[in-house]
This record gives structure tokens, C-alpha cells and sequence, in this order.
């Protein structure tokens, strides 16, 4: 049975006044989509008043633990020895949050205990949906 992991998460979103705001959000990841996570914020700190949802690589926010990481809509980077940036590119702008670098180390943790690192596509069921295809099953 694959289970859901969720972490709640206090982030500080970082602006261009003087002070950071603390906000909620929830990493997910689920072993049936084994190479992704989630991350969630709710209405309340949305510009739009709706649910953000953002997805992306999971080895991506492992990189970006050590060095900065991404090119693309979602960045990484580590942030002093204790904090952890994430950076959200949209056509609405940037979105840079702050998070406790433990929080995310200890998600990532309990990610690679139920899918390890390496075994990601024997969870896609890729070799058996390809079996299936080609008429070997």
C-alpha cells in the first residue's frame, strides 16, 4: 500500500519590505508519482484568494539543499547553515520563500524511505505498462 507523506512546513515569505511574513504550507509527496513533490499554500497568502499548488522534481529540492539548483519555474539554494530559499517563477512574478532547512531534510527523509533514491521508475510500473504494450505480459 503507498502511502501519501505530507509535512506541514512554517515558511517565511520573503519581500521587499523590511520583514520576512511566517505563512503555511504543506511538501507532498506520494510514491505513485515517485519522482515529484508538491508544495501547497493556502488561499489566505495567494494573491488571487485561491489554493497554489506548485510541482516539482523532488531531486531538485535534494540538489538545492547543498547548492543552488533550477533554471526553470521553481529554484533551490541554500540559504546559510540553517535556512533553505525556494523561488516560484510565474508569469505574476516571483515568490521567495525561507524554510528551515531541517524541515525540509526531514521530509525528504521519510521520501527516500518510502521510495529510495534510484528506484523511482520500478514505482512508475513503466516495465510492466511497457511489457503490457509490446504484448510480453
Amino acid at each position: 500500500m503507498h502511502r501519501v507523506i505530507d509535512q506541514a512546513v512554517q515558511v517565511r515569505l520573503l519581500a521587499t519590505a523590511p520583514r520576512a511574513h511566517p505563512a503555511p504550507a504543506v511538501l507532498h509527496y506520494q510514491p505513485a508519482d515517485p519522482l515529484a513533490v508538491r508544495m501547497s499554500f493556502p488561499p489566505e497568502i495567494s494573491l488571487d484568494g485561491t489554493a497554489v499548488d506548485w510541482a516539482f522534481a523532488r531531486e531538485l529540492l535534494d540538489e538545492g539543499l547543498r547548492t543552488p539548483a533550477g533554471r526553470g519555474d521553481v529554484r533551490v539554494r541554500p540559504s546559510g547553515p540553517d535556512r533553505t530559499v525556494m523561488e516560484f517563477h510565474s508569469d505574476d512574478g516571483i515568490a521567495m520563500l525561507q524554510l528551515k532547512t531541517s524541515d525540509v531534510r526531514r521530509f525528504l527523509a521519510r521520501s527516500y524511505r518510502a521510495v529510495p533514491a534510484g528506484s523511482e521508475m520500478a514505482h512508475l510500473g513503466m516495465e510492466r505498462d511497457l511489457a503490457e504494450l509490446f504484448g510480453a505480459a
